[in-house]
């Protein structure tokens, strides 16, 4: 993975989170629940370290902003 970009954690609330999954269902699974809960950004591919077991993914996330559920509007604060 590539380094973290100082922007995504210059707060408190932003998160950077690495998932290392079996396979590509899990990895974008796991990703659909964070964002279920939370702002994140969009992820649409894995990536595959050779040599190594699994898949990668990476996002990015607000926890600062909580999301109301299927369409993903911010709740009032």
């Amino acid at each position: 993975m590539e380094a973290i970009n100082e922007v995504h954690v210059s707060e408190p609330g932003l998160v950077v989170v690495d998932v290392a999954a079996a396979d590509d269902e899990t990895a974008f699974a796991f990703h659909t629940a964070l964002a279920a809960r939370w702002a994140t950004t969009s992820v649409e591919r894995t990536t595959r370290d050779p040599g190594q077991p699994g898949v990668r993914l990476r996002c990015y996330l607000d926890l600062r902003q909580t999301l109301d559920g299927p369409g993903q509007r911010p709740a009032p604060r």
